[in-house]
């Protein structure tokens, strides 16, 4: 396992719509345990393969809290198949956009259909902070970020902050 690194917005790659998975195998699973290892390193509760510049429907999450044991979680070609007309917002956070976090509003429930790490077909209907979190990581899949469901001025906002940061963390010191 190797912990890779997470691009940032606004990097182009993070808007590349990613590419169904034709079979789960040993490199594929290798490639969700780098992803697990890099999301628990970063820290996080979910990522996309996109956001390790693999453009592939791959997302691991790990819901469980500080002092929980681990609970990672696979999902593969992930597809919602209905999400719920009552809404939820919650306070979204991104690794790809280090340290702002916006409240989105998203369905409060979905069911999806996904492949998990050994490639069984799995469907599953999601509540709380799996649902918001699953639907977070997927629209990663489609090239959207959390902060493209923000209005123009907080998202132009946040991407001016960003580029600032990036540009002072590459000036030498």
């Amino acid at each position: 396992m190797a912990i890779r690194e997470i691009i940032t917005a606004p990097d182009p790659r993070l808007k590349e719509v990613s590419k169904p998975v034709e079979r789960v195998d040993a490199d594929l699973r290798a490639l969700m345990d780098d992803m697990l290892e890099t999301m628990y390193a970063a820290p996080g509760i979910g990522l996309a393969a996109i956001q390790i510049g693999v453009p592939k429907q791959v997302i691991v999450m790990d819901l469980a809290r500080e002092g929980e044991e681990p609970q990672p979680r696979y999902f593969i070609n992930p597809e919602i198949l209905w999400t719920s007309e009552d809404v939820a917002v919650y306070e979204e956070g991104c690794l790809s956009v280090p340290e702002f976090y916006e409240d989105v509003e998203r369905p409060a429930r979905c069911r999806v259909r996904y492949l998990d790490y050994q490639g069984e077909i799995r469907e599953e209907e999601c509540d709380d902070l799996l649902a918001t979190c699953l639907q977070h990581e997927m629209d990663h899949l489609k090239g959207i970020l959390f902060i493209d469901h923000l209005s123009r001025t907080k998202r132009s906002m946040l991407l001016k902050k960003l580029m600032k940061q990036k540009k002072l963390q590459k000036e030498p010191a």
